[in-house]
């Protein structure tokens, strides 16, 4: 379906119900969480992906959540074979993750008759704590060893059926184990919203009509970033400032960051102090 085909109002329709659905999942975890960190200070987000792990609709809710499920959702693709019924959970900050509190669960949408999930959705959750040495695990800590517990992408659910062996090994190495396991009950529970909203959207548009307007609405969204891009100058680019410390150790600390922008190219690039960065443009 091409930009013109598309009829506009039925776009915008489309883009604004994948979004509501990850407005649910939100308002669903949020309403069955046990802990403050979710039903109060509500720091967890979540999405919509498709089939490729691509990103098709977010909640309103963390920006550094959102900026990062994608690469969490990818990893447990590319490690798991998902069968209906499974749902992944990780937390790893070298697969996506932020810092070990912020759990992640991917659960794979599988249409009828199918062996290859159709879409996916994600939910990240901050947990009031994950182990490691200091209570809510966010001391100061020298190495990720002593932030808690690291959790790949493995199954927490397996067939349907939450995987007890997992979720204990998980609890064993927190304080707060009936909270974490609430908590991770009402995750399971915002992800499978999400499945009941997916199906029924697959159900009212049928799958080719939705695939295209997945398409369109993923093509919107490049043009009016580039749009936004073109409008900016091009030029380097450069702040630092100091933080007052690291936690660890008394002394200033710089931050700093350069930019050199072309809106014409195919890349930015960003220079971190000793970490050269080139980062794809969208």
């Amino acid at each position: 379906m091409s930009f013109a085909a598309a009829d506009p109002v039925e776009l915008a329709i489309f883009q604004s119900a994948v979004h509501s659905i990850a407005e649910e999942m939100g308002a669903a975890l949020r309403r069955t969480a046990l802990s403050p960190n979710i039903k109060e200070r509500r720091d967890y987000s979540c999405a919509i992906f498709d089939a490729q792990a691509r990103v098709i609709a977010m909640g309103d809710h963390m920006p550094v959540h959102l900026g990062s499920m994608p690469m969490s959702v990818q990893a447990a693709v590319a490690a798991i074979a998902f069968a209906p019924g499974d749902i992944a959970i990780l937390n790893d900050p070298f697969a996506g993750g932020t810092h070990l509190p912020d759990i992640t669960m991917v659960l794979p949408v599988f249409l009828p008759g199918q062996n290859q999930a159709a879409f996916y959705v994600s939910n990240r959750a901050h947990h009031a704590d994950v182990g490691g040495t200091f209570a809510g695990s966010m001391g100061p800590a020298n190495e990720i060893f002593q932030e808690g517990i690291r959790i790949p992408p493995v199954r927490i659910v397996r067939g349907g059926r939450v995987d007890r062996e997992m979720l204990s090994l998980i609890l064993l190495n927190v304080r707060t184990a009936k909270e974490r396991e609430g908590d991770l009950e009402s995750q399971i529970g915002a992800c499978r919203v999400g499945e009941q909203r997916v199906l029924q959207l697959v159900e009212k548009y049928g799958e080719e009509k939705l695939q295209a307007l997945i398409e369109e609405l993923l093509d919107y969204s490049e043009r009016l970033v580039r749009a936004e891009l073109r409008g900016m100058p091009a030029g380097d680019f450069s702040a630092q400032d100091w933080l007052d410390d690291d936690g660890v150790t008394d002394g200033l600390r710089k931050i700093a960051v350069r930019l050199r922008f072309d809106p014409g190219a195919a890349a930015l690039h960003v220079t971190l102090p000793a970490h050269p960065r080139r980062l794809r443009a969208v």
